[in-house]
């Protein structure tokens, strides 16, 4: 898919921007078919729940509705909540916002600090976890500090997939998202031959979508104090050789927009991934390492949500600052 995307960007450490990608892939959420409407014409039936199926804004889809949405919202960060502090105070500014925007809600991991307890997830809940019932959360590491991340995974539900897993993916509106768990060694690995890895190629090459978009946590490309994650690169090659789009990251406590860049790091305008990392979520700021020639934007002082417009060939992306802060970045791609 080739990227063309206009963009606006404002306010401290930003770069010139240009293109811009989604990538995901997974098989675990998905909607109805047409087929499996409710007889009796009222309301679309979720087969495996006996639920109404409802649209981003939680109003049940009237049968004959047609299969998917021609429009969709998705509004996210990582690296959210603690129980004071920063974290707290910032957590609570980033939730106003998602309290004023429509849309299904994501997380790109590290959600309650400091070490993923059952307490630190009631802090959450008082603030992102307003939004709980139209959230796609993903695991960060320091979810996994308590064993096997069971309160992470206590605390979302089925929404956050097999606990043994922590990877899924669901159909919102035109887009395939796709959930990885970047905690490789929780789960078996994250290399080629890894569980993961073999499920995100069955998913796909499933999927049907146009436009795809992945959501993990720890970056393949970070210009922040941790640095790459290495140990994603498998999972990037199999979403670039199904012509992804974009990989929404967190971990480091800043927001960073890359180039369109092949697995090994070289910018492709053609076919390359597009990484946005938004840990800007509510956790304290982290410095930035000397910038590297394929970013494009780079911001560490504000706090804020990325909103993700999806369309079935395209959408619109942009970086909304918490009330008082004005750095912005904004723009729309083209699907591969």
């Amino acid at each position: 898919m080739r990227a063309r995307f206009t963009r606006t960007s404002a306010l401290l450490s930003v770069v010139a921007a240009t293109a811009f990608v989604f990538a995901c892939g997974s098989d675990a959420i998905s909607e109805a078919d047409p087929d499996q409407n409710d007889p009796d014409g009222a309301v679309r039936i979720d087969p495996d729940t006996g639920e109404p199926i409802t649209d981003d804004g939680g109003t049940p889809i009237e049968d004959g509705a047609g299969p998917q949405a021609q429009e969709a919202v998705m509004i996210g960060a990582g690296d959210i909540s603690s129980c004071s502090g920063t974290g707290g105070n910032a957590s609570e500014a980033t939730a106003k916002i998602l309290d004023k925007l429509s849309g299904t809600i994501f997380t790109a991991g590290d959600n309650a600090y400091a070490t993923g307890t059952d307490k630190e997830f009631t802090c959450y809940d008082a603030r992102w976890g307003r939004q709980k019932a139209r959230t796609l959360p993903a695991p960060g590491n320091h979810d996994y500090l308590q064993k096997n991340a069971a309160p992470y995974f206590k605390y979302f539900g089925a929404a956050a997939g097999d606990p043994t897993k922590g990877y899924y993916s669901k159909d919102v509106g035109p887009w395939h998202v796709i959930v990885i768990n970047s905690n490789c060694a929780e789960i078996g690995g994250c290399a080629a031959t890894s569980p993961q890895a073999k499920w995100l190629e069955a998913d796909l090459a499933a999927h049907t979508q146009k436009c795809t978009m992945a959501i993990w946590h720890h970056p393949l490309y970070n210009m922040g104090n941790h640095g790459p994650a290495t140990e994603m690169k498998p999972i990037w090659q199999i979403l670039y050789d199904h012509d992804a789009d974009l990989v929404v990251n967190g971990h480091d406590h800043n927001y960073q927009r890359w180039k369109p860049q092949t697995p090994a790091g070289k910018v492709d305008e053609a076919r390359g991934i597009v990484e946005l990392l938004v840990g800007t979520g509510g956790a304290a700021f982290y410095d930035f390492d000397p910038k590297p020639a394929n970013i494009e934007v780079n911001d560490n002082v504000t706090f804020g949500v990325i909103k993700l417009t999806l369309r079935p060939t395209d959408m619109d992306f942009e970086f909304v600052p918490v009330e008082g802060q004005t750095f912005t970045d904004k723009g729309t791609i083209t699907c591969h």
